[in-house]
């Protein structure tokens, strides 16, 4: 869930509504489904059915990645107040505390592997990414000259995104290949993120614009589309498949948060039933999102899973 651009807080952003991450996932026992119109006449309806799934014992569930084996990943708030990173696969949960710090946050999982990247507060207070493979976690502390970093993204040729801070606070976002660092920003930002990659090597970005609203980009490796949700205050991007959809936040001219879709080039926004927050955090190839929902202001946020056709 995007923060302030780039400054990933200690405890994450997507924390109050608007927000920008156990025993057993709960998956109460209902479904919700719902017919989501695109907003234009020619445009066909798509069918969004929602189950709700929160972390068995948590106070708050993000939900952020899902792979196309539908394993989940995320984070936790405990009763302690402590955020935790989990991977979920079936009823096997494996909880990501990144044994270097606090506040574990589980980002994204390779659309078909098991790498995990995401962030985590060290004991100086500062976040730093992590990469979680073959149960061992690795830094990703940016390049050079970086003073704080997170991981949003990795695809499955091992290609990681996110963002650092350099020594003037400004967030600039990151590839990462082996380990070379290319700087990625959008021309005219003010702070830049990058918050996933698809295996065709299409980066989603998010930046502030001279005004201080959020906006989305996608990044071909040679130029950068704007892919705002259409009148959309801030557009958010959080997540893109290997078909190049999009899932997103993004907030109205009343301030509230909702969340959208981009799919075969069209616009779907939703929410969740009765909630006055919503947000899409992830997406596979499978038609699958994860997010999460508030149905109060400023209330607990619950994790979500939806499917579209």
């Amino acid at each position: 869930m995007a923060a302030a651009l780039g400054v990933k807080p200690q405890i994450p952003a997507k924390d109050k509504p608007k927000k920008d991450f156990k025993s057993m996932m709960c998956v109460l026992g209902f479904v919700l489904v719902f017919t989501i119109v695109g907003g234009a006449a020619d445009r066909p309806p798509l069918t969004f059915t929602f189950n709700k799934a929160n972390v068995r014992g948590a106070v708050q569930t993000f939900p952020e990645g899902v792979n196309n084996a539908g394993v989940v990943v995320g984070f936790y708030q405990g009763k302690n107040l402590v955020y935790h990173g989990y991977m979920l696969k079936g009823k096997q949960l494996t909880n990501l505390d990144d044994p270097n710090g606090t506040n574990t946050i589980a980002s994204t999982i390779q659309y078909n592997g098991k790498s995990v990247v995401g962030g985590y507060t060290n004991s100086s207070g500062v976040s730093v990414g992590f990469l979680y493979k073959g149960g061992k976690f690795t830094d990703i502390a940016g390049p050079t000259g970086s003073v704080a970093a997170g991981a949003n993204g990795i695809n499955d040729k091992g290609a990681i995104v996110g963002y650092y801070l350099d020594s003037n606070g400004i967030a600039h976002g990151f590839l990462l290949k082996g380990t070379k660092y290319t700087t990625l920003d959008v021309h005219g930002a003010t702070g830049t993120e990058a918050y996933g990659i698809n295996d065709k090597g299409t980066i989603a970005l998010e930046w502030t614009n001279s005004t201080g609203a959020v906006e989305s980009s996608l990044y071909n490796g040679k130029t950068y589309k704007k892919i705002n949700v259409p009148k959309a205050v801030n557009s958010d991007v959080l997540g893109l498949n290997n078909e190049g959809d999009v899932v997103y936040e993004w907030s109205d001219s009343s301030g509230a948060y909702h969340a959208a879709l981009l799919h075969a080039g069209k616009y779907y926004k939703f929410d969740y039933p009765k909630a006055v927050f919503t947000y899409g955090g992830g997406i596979n190839d499978r038609s699958t999102i994860v997010g999460g929902y508030a149905t109060t202001t400023n209330g607990p946020i619950s994790g979500l899973k939806a499917t579209y056709k």
